[in-house]
């Protein structure tokens, strides 16, 4: 699964969740947030209060692991529920669960607490239920003395009706599959599993495919924000997390608190555009990677020239087409399952030492820890089993994004692909067809963000991200609209900056805490 916008940080990813892998987006529900907009939701959902209980650990579908540790304050973590519309055109009909957790605002002496922070940390697929508790940490304590932090899994995610797609040897294979076809019936078995993942999906998740988009999403956020007591949504988004807020902002201008979007994916970009974006990104990324690797006393390849190591990992590529490599576990390190490790060793710097090593092993004939890392970006537990993020992400990459592809149109545009990338160009260029047979048809070719009215929004880009590329923060901000997108820009290396650039970090806390807003404009080294 070649990579679409993502998850939070790689720190995150490699530690124990991960992002994901795709390429599409956006619902077939009607655009309540246009024309004359939806029924109005029902008092009994508006006026409701989540019953708050100790949180058990994380279920299959949100990426298993421990039960979430306090903060270091010694707060615990409480985790309840909200019920929402399935169907926003229908508000009084049928409704859904979405999971919740909290922390408990801790305000110093003299303090008052502001309200909730809700926090979606990317994907699209990515349970914010598991996540918040390992990202907060020392990075969000101060944070956490004036808001609630409060994430939730968006629908169809994890514990919220999460979409359910392959068990687990069925996904082994569809990851491990060649995604890279080198003739036509290479190219006909491919787009075959694409349609028949597409009809698993539909069959094993239920008429909750229908209502996954960001557009039903973006709703949910209005309805926690009534349910959780706050009069604006105050709301920090990271990777596809911006797209989600950004699409909040549209719809319910009046009511954008304080926002935050970091690593920002660019809302005027089609899914072809986008692909094209993130081979660059990726490939930039592992430019730098590379530059570093030949300083270090071991790298994989010798001499202190990059374009050696791309070719070393351009050759290796190819071998695994044809022979995968033994690991020393039961699954062998094929073509596709080594680009995924070699991408999620790529959101962030605290990856490159982890990727040298990998790549020095599979040197000597030995693919685990590619292995280990491509299980770290699918979210592929030590017993076996997956969380939803991979079927979360296509459901709602294509319930979101209009445009559906062929194999013919991946031809016209593989030229381009492979001038972008030597390494990830074919594998993105296939992942055009992700949404190949899917069952719900897309809501538009792009994202509709223009917020008019809006109080200020933080959109920060980072010059080296590689999975939502600098450019989308400049455009995310000029679509928000003159006075709302307010710019900042971090000159650094990964998927995401808050907790890892101080001057960023620094500059959020100050906004979120006291409403200061930033220059427009501000760049931090």
């Amino acid at each position: 699964m070649s990579p679409h916008h993502r998850s939070s940080r790689t720190a995150v990813a490699l530690a124990s969740l991960a992002v994901l892998a795709a390429a599409g987006t956006t619902a077939c529900d009607p655009d309540a947030g246009e024309a004359s907009g939806p029924p109005p939701v029902p008092r009994t959902l508006t006026e409701q209060r989540p019953h708050w209980t100790a949180c058990s650990a994380p279920s299959t579908a949100q990426g298993g692991g421990d039960k979430p540790e306090k903060l270091p304050d010694g707060t615990t973590w409480q985790c309840g529920t909200v019920k929402v519309p399935l169907d926003y055109a229908n508000p009084g009909g049928k409704t859904m669960d979405l999971a919740l957790i909290r922390a408990k605002a801790a305000p110093a002496p003299g303090k008052k607490r502001i309200g909730s922070l809700l926090f979606n940390f990317g994907g699209p697929g990515g349970s914010g239920v598991s996540t918040l508790p390992l990202m907060a940490g020392d990075d969000y304590m101060k944070l956490h003395k004036r808001y609630d932090l409060v994430s939730f899994d968006p629908r169809g995610v994890g514990d919220s009706a999460g979409v359910r797609c392959l068990d687990t040897k069925p996904m082994d294979a569809r990851l491990a599959a060649d995604s890279t076809p080198d003739h036509a019936a290479e190219e006909k078995t491919y787009t075959r599993g694409a349609r028949a993942y597409a009809r698993f999906c539909e069959s094993n998740s239920g008429a909750v495919l229908e209502h996954v988009g960001t557009q039903q999403a973006a709703r949910d956020l209005e309805l926690m924000r009534q349910v959780l007591g706050d009069a604006k949504l105050n709301y920090f988004g990271i990777s596809y997390g911006t797209q989600l807020g950004g699409v909040y902002a549209h719809l319910f201008p009046e009511n954008v608190g304080r926002l935050v979007f970091d690593a920002v994916v660019d809302p005027t970009e089609n899914v072809l555009t986008s692909g094209l974006g993130q081979a660059k990104g990726f490939q930039g990324a592992l430019r730098n990677f590379l530059k570093d690797c030949a300083k270090q006393d071991s790298c994989f390849f010798e001499g202190d020239d990059p374009a050696q190591g791309e070719k070393e990992i351009v050759e290796l590529i190819e071998r695994l087409d044809k022979r995968p490599l033994p690991t020393d576990f039961e699954r062998p390190l094929t073509q596709s399952l080594a680009l995924n490790g070699i991408a999620a060793a790529l959101y962030d710097k605290e990856g490159w030492l982890l990727l040298r090593a990998a790549l020095g092993e599979a040197e000597t004939g030995n693919g685990s820890t590619l292995l280990v890392l491509s299980d770290a970006l699918n979210q592929r537990a030590e017993n076996g089993k997956y969380s939803n993020i991979n079927a979360a992400n296509t459901a709602v990459n294509c319930a979101d994004y209009k445009d559906r592809y062929t194999a013919a149109d991946v031809h016209r545009h593989l030229p381009d692909f492979r001038k972008a990338s030597g390494v990830f160009g074919d594998w993105m260029a296939w992942g055009l067809l992700q949404c190949t047979g899917w069952p719900v048809e897309g809501h538009a070719p792009t994202v509709d963000v223009a917020a008019d009215g809006a109080d200020p929004v933080l959109v920060i880009g980072n010059t080296g991200d590689p999975a939502t590329p600098y450019e989308g923060a400049e455009r995310m901000a000029d679509e928000l609209g003159e006075g709302v997108g307010v710019r900042l820009t971090v000159d650094g290396e990964g998927h995401g900056t808050y907790g890892v650039n101080d001057c960023l970090t620094g500059l959020v806390d100050t906004y979120l805490l006291d409403g200061a807003v930033p220059k427009n404009g501000t760049t931090c080294l």
